[in-house]
C-alpha cells in the first residue's frame, strides 16, 4: 500500500495527526502523535492507557492518520486509514524508540517524561492501512 516516496516521508520525525471516531455529537478532532512505520507497512503509535481516544478506538476500531512535509518544502502529504488494534505489550519499547527519534535528550525533563510514560503502562496502537491517499508537488 505504501510507496517508496510515502515511506521516505513517514521515516522522518514528523507529527502524524490521528483522527478517531468522535463521541456523541462532537466532531472528529485530530491529535498530533509520534509514530513509526513497521516493516509490514503498519503505523504504530503509543498512548497512556487512560486516554479518551483508546475508549473510542475500542468502540470503533478504525482511524486515520495524516502526515505532511513541513512548511518551506514542496507540498507532500500521506493520508492513511484503516482498522486499528490496541496492544498492552510493546508500548514502552515503542515509546523508547520514538523518544530517541523525536528528542535529543538535551532537556532533562524529557527523560523524566519518558519514565512517567513507562510507569504509566503505555499501550501500542497499530493502524493497518486499507486506504492510502497522497499528494506530492
Amino acid at each position: 500500500m505504501l510507496r517508496d516516496d510515502d515511506r521516505a516521508l513517514l521515516a522522518r520525525p514528523l507529527y502524524a495527526f490521528l483522527t478517531v471516531a468522535p463521541r456523541g455529537d462532537r466532531w472528529p478532532a485530530p491529535r498530533p502523535v509520534w509514530f513509526e512505520v513497521t516493516g509490514d507497512g503498519d503505523l504504530q503509535m503509543f498512548s497512556l492507557p487512560d486516554a479518551p481516544k483508546l475508549d473510542r478506538l475500542r468502540e470503533h476500531s478504525r482511524a486515520s492518520v495524516v502526515v505532511a512535509a513541513p512548511p518551506g518544502e514542496p507540498e507532500h502529504w500521506v493520508s492513511v486509514e484503516g482498522p486499528v488494534t490496541v496492544h498492552d505489550e510493546g508500548g514502552a519499547e515503542l515509546a523508547d524508540r520514538l523518544a530517541a527519534r523525536y528528542w535529543t535528550f538535551e532537556d532533562p525533563s524529557h527523560a523524566g517524561l519518558l519514565e512517567e510514560w513507562r510507569a504509566g503502562g503505555v499501550v501500542r496502537i497499530v493502524l493497518r492501512p486499507e486506504v492510502v491517499h497522497r499528494f506530492s508537488a
